[in-house]
């Protein structure tokens, strides 16, 4: 297991929750304005920066539940509601998209250049609020320092932890199963056509060396598949063309997207709840996560007049069957999160909480107490 998964994992699930709620919230005419707080305010949150100094931190990735909290915090840091059926529905879109995207990945490293996809998206999403844009820029900078010095050895390590993160999940996505990638059964279809990765020749050819590492031979084989030639390698610097496609937005055609439970997943209900169990050193990690990230238990607003909900299905009747038919295995819950009662860890966590009323301050969409992104949380 890697302790260098975890910024990887957050950032590329976050992507995804973006890409989708960017669509979910176009799709219900949401006014502009409140769409582009929206999502300011859930970009500020998680670029956080003493955030994403526990972030990187090595260290252990959390289980399955505690990550799942940590995101229903972030999916909540605004003026906007989801219910619990649509968020299990954001939570299994944003997983299902990231695993598909991490078993396609030619290389292990190209899990880096998926992760820079979903950051210049990211990017895209607040280049018009410098104040964010400074925020997303330093990360970069942190996944650069962090990753690019990693040889292929550790690349694969990283990948082999969130494949087992991954696992169990199974859940069918109409986009997936209509293009033909996905089974009925929730697994995906890998490819055997296509570019090889960089660095490599496409397989049918063997050579045969002697002793002293002459060749004395060729063997040629069917290779099963339709491969060409590997593409140029996509850029890890902050500005470049990543090549990929894996982490852009794959909801920029909009198209609906549902999801159905596996029928496999009945059968891994055992397996399931025990890697969704948190374990006790996940919870108090995730204690002082979910601190900077706002804290206390979500609660409805009081102000009907700013917020609104958000609803991942076509109708609320949908949304309700979603909740009502969910096996037990698949619901996550929350976790009752539980400040610490020592004073000089709350004294720190208040100093925390102070960055975030100056970043929430130094926004352009915070001009009054009801805009202001500590105000909202502390409301809601």
């Amino acid at each position: 297991m890697s302790s260098r998964t975890l910024p990887l994992l957050f950032i590329n699930l976050g992507g995804e929750m973006l890409y989708i709620l960017d669509q979910r919230l176009r799709a219900q005419n949401i006014p502009a304005d409140k769409a582009k707080k929206v999502m300011n305010d859930i970009i500020t949150t998680m670029f956080n920066k003493k955030f994403l100094e526990e972030l990187f931190k090595p260290q252990e990735l959390y289980s399955k539940k505690a990550l799942r909290t940590v995101f229903d915090r972030l999916a909540h840091a605004s003026i906007m509601r989801l219910n619990q059926a649509s968020m299990d529905k954001l939570y299994d879109l944003m997983t299902m998209a990231f695993k598909y995207q991490v078993l396609l990945c030619p290389r292990p490293k190209d899990i880096l250049l998926v992760s820079f996809n979903h950051m210049d998206a990211i990017k895209d999403f607040v280049k018009d609020t410098p104040s964010i844009l400074g925020q997303v820029d330093e990360t970069y900078q942190q996944l650069i320092e962090m990753y690019t010095p990693l040889c292929s050895g550790e690349f694969q390590l990283i990948r082999q932890t969130l494949l087992i993160f991954f696992q169990d999940m199974h859940i069918r996505v109409s986009i997936f199963l209509k293009d033909k990638v996905q089974n009925s059964n929730g697994r995906f279809v890998l490819p055997t056509s296509g570019p090889v990765p960089y660095g490599t020749q496409v397989p049918g050819l063997i050579r045969i060396f002697s002793c002293s590492g002459e060749e004395v031979g060729r063997l040629q084989f069917t290779n099963g598949g339709n491969y060409t030639g590997a593409l140029r390698e996509g850029s890890f610097e902050i500005f470049g063309d990543r090549v990929t496609k894996l982490g852009t937005n794959m909801y920029s055609v909009s198209r609906p997207v549902e999801t159905h439970m596996s029928g496999t997943s009945k059968n891994s209900a055992q397996h399931a709840k025990v890697n969704t169990a948190p374990n006790p050193l996940a919870k108090e990690e995730l204690n002082l996560l979910a601190k900077l990230m706002g804290g206390l238990e979500v609660q409805k607003s009081g102000n009907a007049d700013s917020g609104f909900r958000v609803n991942l299905f076509a109708t609320d009747e949908e949304e309700q069957e979603a909740l009502i038919s969910r096996p037990d295995e698949l619901s996550y819950g929350v976790i009752n999160i539980q400040a610490t009662k020592d004073q000089q860890a709350n004294a720190e966590l208040a100093k925390i909480m102070g960055e975030f009323t100056e970043s929430a301050d130094q926004s352009p969409c915070s001009s009054s107490k009801g805009d202001d992104l500590l105000a909202m949380m502390d409301g809601l």
